[in-house]
């Protein structure tokens, strides 16, 4: 499974740098985040099924506000996929394994 946490400090490195090779898939979380909860298990799931055809990234809003400042969190869980170091697509709080499947079918052609 290709899953990273990253910081303000790795977000650069970490998801827009690599982006530019293999799609990154950010979800912004927060340990109080009932939703954010249920989400992170079918995420973790669907990268190991999906065997490396993205990245999953994880950062949480808390510890890290700048960059949930940055890309304008204002609810969470909220996930966003990069290409090439730019947003190209997101989808805000839970929703069900089939969704994200298509979501990622559409935008990982």
């Amino acid at each position: 499974m290709t899953k990273i946490d990253v910081t303000d400090a790795t977000f650069e490195k970490e998801v827009i740098l690599k982006s530019n090779k293999t799609p990154v898939l950010v979800d912004f979380w927060a340990q109080w985040c009932g939703p954010c909860m249920m989400l992170k298990p079918i995420l973790e799931k669907i990268s190991e099924e999906y065997k490396g055809k993205f990245i999953l990234a994880k950062l949480n809003v808390e510890e890290n506000t700048k960059k949930a400042s940055d890309y304008n969190i204002m609810s969470i869980p909220s996930v966003k996929l990069f290409k090439n170091g730019e947003v190209v697509d997101e989808f805000l709080g839970m929703i069900p394994e089939k969704a994200i499947k298509d979501f990622l079918d559409k935008n990982l052609k």
